[in-house]
Order: structure tokens, then C-alpha cells, then sequence
């Protein structure tokens, strides 16, 4: 993440670590690699304009469009995404919020290594779905994120920014709106030097040439009336590049299809993709979006020698003899490390990228484990290899970052043909070194924003690595200096050499049992609080701080752990106060002194790198009276959430339905059936028998549908008739939500049983919930069904499709979109209460 500015010293470590923090990761998975990557980075270093795409979330972005100004362009090209998409929804795993904002956060670099764009992203926080700017502005802080926005231009200098939104009702989502809305004030802010001039200490005022608007166009429709627009031009980024070997369409879908969590897998398109972009802002583009500016080595004076030198090697580059082009980019790097211009800065380093891909320079460092705790040390092995046979040596190998490591100077410097030539170095941590985490996660949020105190920080995708190596290379009389990041190689048995970041970690980690703890009696409850030993020979005292009310036996424990890995699991006991109350637990480990209160949390998927979490150890805690009659659940998982786990907090016994289980396994035995988040769109088993769960019904049960999302083919592809019969009669499911979570909620069937029993529902029950009311509620269904609550947002008609049933034979059959997948893992009272009566209406219908 190169920024163009010339900032203080220990900025200037921090961008050289951040230019090279995604090397090892990408070589061992990038698309593009050889003789085509060793010629697109030939091409790039002629070009010097760049272009700048804002829009709100993870998957806002337009891939193709950023693939063809990366790819096809050779244009430095960035997205900013306002948010890290925490408050969406997850078809991988169960989580959400922060932990799910860090997947996709490795989502998008992933996504960008595959494009060829930079990531960036803003303080603000995806709060949830929402449909008014006037929310999003009051929960983010309408200055603050315009900050962010204005010093993320400042420092990337975009010639041309793009918006994906209009800043318009049509935009639909309030976030949406709102990125378009700072995006254009931004233009013009990030020029004016009154505009938060705190930020000159290390940028200067960046005025970008243009403005533009990315028309949707998903479909002809969309196509036509974005021909109808004035001062628009057209842009194909479905052409194919030969040296590639994709269009450009291709390669978006590559990238988009790298969103994982977001279910947004997609073509990879060939043929012409037409692209409509209109003139918001500045000077009017007429044929094409750079218009009237000069990308080339003609807008940098005293480049002219260093633009003919690089032309040259580019012109006569040989694909079987890639290292002919290295005396060419020796002498221009000479030439160019001398001149002093922000974007003559970047193209130096991407020249020295350049000249190690056309040598065949091979740099790595890789630690002897991933993790270290504070006081520990590390080995290091740098490794260089020269892969083409110029003659080179390596110098010395330093190691910057968060630990002390000596420069190592191999005992001879030079590096033969195809010979790895290594160097150890030992790399140790103070005692006091702070446990890693994303920078946006180390301290408590601001409303829906980060606290980020350090400005240096803000707009950086991901912190960077802890410890990177610098190499030394003498080739001739030139001497040249390469970074790359020190991360753990591993070999994983079924996807083969993997990488990860180093972190430091704390000696022992302790884990709460889940994020919230819901009382529905008085009756004290065990708590096991799991202690983990990152390192051999840890013992010490484990202690729970519970809030006033609320009594914890004993009042300490002691544990012992011998070897690394070793768990412990210590069991205390937690009495609540008699009456409704609400607070938070606490768990800490003494350990040699040292007070530890975090968990060790790693998100581990396959295609990202795995991420380290240390989450404080706390738990939210919830007295309240909660009733059920439904004691024995069959849950059937969809997408991944924690309901099941949140249900026996109620005395529940939870039995996961396999899809034998949902063909041939007596469901009787059951009091209620429930469907996870989207369990319909992602199990093609419970599809197959939804008979069965009817039959199940009709002989008595209890069948409870969470939402599921319609589908529609075209551009976001599914099969419209995967919903067709999600219930015992016609049932639509619509896109309506209610995003305000203080929403209020009315009954339209006072009387129902479902509304008494087991629990007599008020509207105490609907206070303190998180994020939204619900989503995807139901269009239209058959007058069979009774409408149990009806909520909207401010403004808007009545909603009476978030909660329906019916009584089915003898049994009972409720759909229901309200967000208990937020609710009940959050420990919201009331919510268990009305998810209680919904499992119990076999039983009261």
C-alpha cells in the first residue's frame, strides 16, 4: 500500500513494510506470474497516472472496472471501501461483527492481489443494513469519515476518483448513499488547505482532475438509461489480454469470487462488459476518463533519460531472456532514486520489484514458528536465490520492526546460479511487547467508528507485519535494498505450502464459554472458563470479577499447565440476582505477574491467510424470567450462526439435523424443528425433504423457519424456485427488513397464544436488541397465516411479514424474519422470551 508522500522516519518504515506485506501470500497464489507478470510490471512503470474507486462496503466495488485500469491500463489503482462489511451477513462461518470484518478485510487483499488494485478502508463501521443517510451520519460521525476520506486521497493523489454510488435515494442502502456523499465533498475538501490541516504535518492539499459516477448497469434496462445520460462515456473492460490470457471480465470474476463469505461468487464473464461513467466533479471527460492528463514520465520533470530507459527495456523485453532488461532498469534506477517527486518515490520501488522479477531474485525470510510471546525470540532464515545466473551478491540482511535482530553478513557475498543462499539471524521481543491486533481493534469503538489514535494508522487495510527483512543485493556497481515480510511457511497436508503472520501472543490464553450467558432463573450456573498454555511451564491463578448481584464461587482457582498447547478447563459457579437484571462477566489470569484477560481466537479459512484474534475475555450477562415448552430441538444449520448454542442457555437440549437424519431419523422425538439463517438457500437435504418436516407438523410438532433470502438469477445468479414451498402454504419472501433496531413493535393479533404463553410478551421484550428488527420479511402469503408482530421503519407502512403461523394439523408452523441470529447469541432478554413462545406453539396453538 505505496502512499506518494514523503512522511516522517517511522512512517517511512511502516509504508516500506505495508508495500511488501502481501508478497508471500500472493506468490504462492497469484494469477498472474512469469514471463506476463515480468512484462505487465515492465509496462506499469511507463505509466504514472492512477485512479481512485470509493464505495461502501466489501463487494461495492466494481472488479471488472478495476481490473482493466490495474491490468489492462497499468494504472496505479485503489478502492476505498468506507467499511469492512462487519455488519453483514457470513455464509461460511458463525461469525459477526469485528471478527467477521476481519475476514473480509483478507477477502478484499485477497480479491486485490487477484485485480491488481490497492485496498483502503476508512474508521467507520458497517452498523447494519440501513435507509437513511441520516442514520449512517449520525452513528459514524459525518466529519470524521469525511477525514478519513480526504486524507486517503491526500495521501494515494488520484487523478481520477470514481464513485460506485449516486448519493441518491436510488442507491437504496443509507451507507451506499452516504459514500458517494463524502466522495464528492472530499473532491474538494482534500484540495482546500483550511480542511482538517492537521493532516499537513505529512500530506499536501491533492486536488484530482475528475469526479466520476459509475452507472449501474446490471442489466440492458440499466444500459439503456444510462444511454440517455449527458456527459457520459463508455469504457469496455471485457476485452481480452493476450499477455494475460483473460479478458479483464475474467479476471473481475477471479477477484469477486474471492468474497467467499458473501456468498458472491461469480462468472467469469467473456465478451464485451460496457461500462457507463458520468462527469460529477471538475473538468468534463469526453472520449475517455483521462482525458486532458498526462500519464506518462512527461508530467515529472527531469525524468526524460529515466522514461526513454524504461521504454527501451520494455520494448525490447525478451520473454525467454527476461534478464537482457536489467542494465536498463540498473541505470534508470540510478537516475530515478535521485529524483525527488512523490510519484517518482513509488515508481522507485516498483522499479526495484521490477529488476528482482526480471533477474530472477528470489527473497524470503520465514521465522521457525508463527507465534512468540512478549520477552521471546524468534529465528529467522532470510533466503536469497538468483534464478537467472547475473552475476550478484548479497551484501548484509537487516530486520526491521517490532523486535531487536542484529545485520547479518554472510561469509561470502556471492550468490551463484540457482544456489539458495541463506542467512540465520535471531530475533527477540521486549518483555513488554503488546499482543498483536488489527490496529482498528485495539482499543473500545467510538459509536459505529474506530478508535484509531495514530493517524498514520487510518486508511491502512491491515497492520503491518511484524518483522520484515531487508536484503542488501550488490549487482555490478549498483547496490540495491529489498523488503520482504518475515511470515511462518507450513505445509498443510491437503492444500499443500501456506504462509502466516508472525504474532506475539500472551503465555496463556483465557477463554470465556460464549459471548453472552442468559439466566432464566435464579438457579446459579457453572461457568467453564477454558485456560490455554501458549508455552511449557505456565501456572498461576484464575479469577472471575462478576458485577454487583451476582455472586461467583470460588472466588479464585488455581491451574497448572506443563506443556505448550496443554488446555485446562476451571470450573466456577455463577448465582444471578433474583430479579431481571443485566452486566458483565470477567475472567483474568495471573501468570509470573502479569495480569491476562484475552482469548486466542484464529480465523482460519482457505483462502485467506489465517488471522489471530486476542478478544477480551468478557461475557455479557442477562437475568430474566424465560419459559419454554419446548425443551428437545432439532436444528437444522444453514449458513452458520450461534442460535443453537444460545438455546440451551433455556434448559433446551439441541440435537444438529444431518441430512440423514432429516430422510430417515425418527423427528418425532422432537418438540420443535428449527431452520437456521438460510437454511433453505444452502441444504439442498432439507429442500429434498420438506415434507418431512410438514408430516412432522401435522403429527404435532413444532416447525420454526428462520429467513432465507429470495433468489433471482441473472447478475446475482440462484434459482428463484429454491423458496417455492418453504412452507405449508403459498409464502413469498420479500427483500423488506426493518433497520432500526428501537423499531416499535405492534401485535396485530392481540390475542394470539403466541403473545401469553409460555411467556406473556411486553414491549420490555423488544428494548436493548442489536442492529436491526429483522430482514427479508415476507411479501405476500396465503390468508392461512396469521401475522404475529408488525414493526417499519420511521416513515414507512406497517410491516406485517416479519413473524407468521399457523396451526398445522396438530402442530404448528411458524416463518419468522426477525434477526433472533443476532439476538440470542447477543443474550437480548426478550428475545429469548419471544423465540421461547415461537418453539413452544405446538404446544399453545
Amino acid at each position: 500500500m505505496p502512499f506518494a508522500i514523503v512522511p516522517r522516519s517511522r512512517y517511512k518504515f511502516m509504508l516500506a513494510l505495508v508495500l511488501f506485506s502481501f508478497l508471500p501470500q500472493l506468490r504462492a497464489q497469484r494469477e498472474i506470474s512469469g514471463a506476463a507478470e515480468v512484462k505487465l510490471a515492465l509496462d506499469r512503470l511507463a505509466v504514472t497516472g492512477s485512479v481512485l474507486m470509493i464505495a461502501a462496503h466489501p463487494d461495492d466495488e466494481n472488479t471488472a472496472l478495476l481490473a482493466y485500469f490495474a491490468r489492462g491500463r497499468k494504472l496505479r489503482t485503489g478502492y476505498l471501501s468506507l467499511t469492512r462489511g462487519e455488519g453483514g451477513q457470513n455464509l461460511i462461518g458463525s461469525e459477526q461483527g469485528d471478527a467477521l470484518g476481519v475476514i473480509r478485510t483478507q477477502e478484499l487483499l485477497a480479491a486485490r492481489r487477484i485485480d491488481g488494485a490497492e485496498q483502503f478502508f476508512t474508521r467507520a463501521i458497517d452498523f447494519g443494513f440501513t435507509k437513511t443517510t441520516t442514520e449512517t451520519f449520525e452513528k459514524w460521525g459525518h466529519d470524521k469519515i469525511l477525514s478519513d476520506v480526504v486524507w486517503v486521497i491526500r495521501r494515494f493523489r488520484p487523478d481520477v476518483i470514481i464513485l460506485r454510488f449516486s448519493g441518491t435515494p436510488r442507491d437504496g442502502h443509507g451507507q451506499h448513499q452516504a459514500s458517494a456523499i463524502l466522495g464528492k465533498e472530499a473532491f474538494s475538501a482534500a484540495a482546500d488547505k483550511t480542511k482538517f490541516p492537521e493532516q499537513l504535518k505529512w500530506v499536501q492539499p491533492w486536488q484530482a482532475t475528475r469526479l466520476m459516477w459509475n452507472v449501474f448497469s446490471f442489466n440492458r434496462e440499466q444500459e439503456k438509461d444510462a444511454e440517455k445520460l449527458q456527459n457520459r462515456i463508455e469504457m469496455d473492460p471485457g476485452d481480452y489480454d493476450p499477455v494475460l490470457g483473460h479478458s479483464y471480465g475474467e479476471i473481475a470474476g477471479m477477484s469477486r469470487s474471492l468474497h467467499k463469505s458473501q456468498g458472491m461468487g461469480a462468472p467469469e464473464r467473456k465478451g464485451s462488459q460496457k461500462n457507463f461513467l458520468v462527469t460529477v466533479l471538475g473538468e468534463p471527460a469526453k472520449k475517455d476518463l483521462f482525458d486532458g492528463i498526462d500519464t506518462t514520465w512527461d508530467s515529472i520533470p527531469g525524468s526524460g533519460e529515466i522514461s526513454n530507459l524504461l521504454a527501451q527495456a520494455s520494448k525490447t523485453f525478451d520473454l525467454m531472456h527476461p534478464e537482457r532488461a536489467v542494465p536498463l532498469l540498473l541505470k534508470a534506477e540510478t537516475l530515478l532514486a535521485a529524483l525527488h517527486h512523490p510519484i517518482a518515490e513509488r515508481k522507485h520501488r516498483e522499479l526495484k520489484d521490477a529488476i528482482a522479477l526480471c533477474s530472477g531474485l528470489w527473497l524470503e525470510a520465514t521465522a521457525d514458528k508463527y507465534a512468540v510471546l512478549p520477552g521471546g525470540s524468534l529465528k529467522l532464515t532470510a533466503t536469497a536465490l538468483n534464478r537467472e545466473g547475473l552475476p550478484m551478491e548479497l551484501e548484509s540482511v537487516s530486520v526491521n520492526g517490532i523486535a531487536e535482530c542484529p545485520v547479518s553478513r554472510p561469509p561470502s557475498a556471492d550468490l551463484p546460479h540457482n544456489v539458495p543462499k541463506t542467512v540465520v539471524l535471531t530475533a527477540n521481543f521486549a518483555s513488554d511487547q503488546p499482543y498483536s491486533q488489527p490496529y482498528w481493534l485495539r482499543l473500545p469503538q467510538q459509536g459505529a467508528s474506530y478508535t484509531v489514535p495514530n493517524q498514520l494508522d487510518i486508511g491502512m487495510a491491515e497492520d503491518p507485519p511484524a518483522l520484515e527483512a531487508h536484503f542488501r543485493i550488490r549487482m555490478g556497481n549498483h547496490e540495491l535494498e529489498f523488503a520482504r515480510p518475515a511470515t511462518y511457511r507450513y505445509i498443510d497436508r491437503v492444500q499443500g505450502e501456506l504462509t502466516r503472520p508472525i504474532v506475539v501472543e500472551p503465555p496463556v490464553a483465557v477463554e470465556m464459554p460464549m459471548r453472552a450467558m442468559v439466566f432464566p432463573s435464579a438457579a446459579p450456573k457453572p461457568v467453564e472458563i477454558q485456560v490455554k498454555a501458549n508455552a511449557a511451564g505456565q501456572s498461576g491463578t484464575v479469577r472471575l470479577k462478576a458485577p454487583p448481584g451476582w455472586s461467583v464461587t470460588p472466588t479464585s482457582k488455581e491451574f497448572r499447565l506443563a506443556e505448550a498447547g496443554q488446555e485446562a478447563v476451571v470450573p466456577f459457579q455463577l448465582t444471578p440476582p433474583s430479579k431481571d437484571a443485566r452486566g458483565v462477566l470477567t475472567a483474568s489470569v495471573q501468570v509470573d505477574g502479569r495480569t491476562i484477560s484475552v482469548g486466542n481466537l484464529v480465523l482460519s479459512y482457505p483462502h485467506i491467510p489465517p488471522q489471530t484474534l486476542f478478544p477480551p475475555a468478557t461475557t455479557d450477562l442477562a437475568r430474566a424470567e424465560i419459559r419454554t415448552l419446548a425443551t428437545r430441538i432439532g436444528y437444522v444449520m444453514g449458513a452458520g450462526d450461534e442460535v443453537p448454542e444460545a438455546l440451551k442457555q433455556i434448559g433446551a437440549e439441541v440435537t444438529l439435523l444431518r441430512a440423514e437424519d432429516l430422510a430417515r431419523s425418527d423427528l418425532a422425538r422432537f418438540d420443535a424443528i428449527v431452520t437456521g439463517v438460510r437454511a433453505y438457500n444452502t441444504r439442498p437435504d432439507l429442500r429434498a425433504n420438506e415434507q418431512r418436516l410438514l408430516d412432522y407438523a401435522i403429527q404435532g410438532g413444532t416447525v420454526v423457519v428462520q429467513y432465507n433470502v429470495a433468489e433471482g438469477g441473472g447478475f446475482m445468479g440462484g434459482d428463484p424456485k429454491i423458496l417455492e414451498h418453504i412452507g405449508p402454504y403459498p409464502l413469498t419472501t420479500g427483500r423488506e427488513r426493518v433497520t432500526v433496531e428501537e423499531a416499535p413493535v405492534a401485535y396485530p393479533a392481540p390475542d394470539s397464544p403466541l403473545l401469553r404463553s409460555p411467556n406473556g410478551i411486553e414491549p420490555k421484550d423488544f428494548e436493548g436488541w442489536v442492529q436491526e428488527r429483522g430482514l427479508y420479511f415476507a411479501s405476500d402469503w396465503d390468508k392461512r397465516y396469521t401475522p404475529l408482530l408488525e414493526t417499519h421503519d420511521p416513515g414507512e407502512k406497517p410491516m406485517l411479514g416479519g413473524t407468521l403461523y399457523v396451526k398445522y394439523g396438530k402442530g404448528a408452523y411458524v416463518f419468522t424474519a426477525f434477526s433472533w441470529f443476532r439476538e440470542l447469541p447477543a443474550g437480548v432478554p426478550g428475545a429469548f422470551r419471544v423465540f421461547a413462545n415461537l418453539l413452544s406453539a405446538g404446544k399453545t396453538l
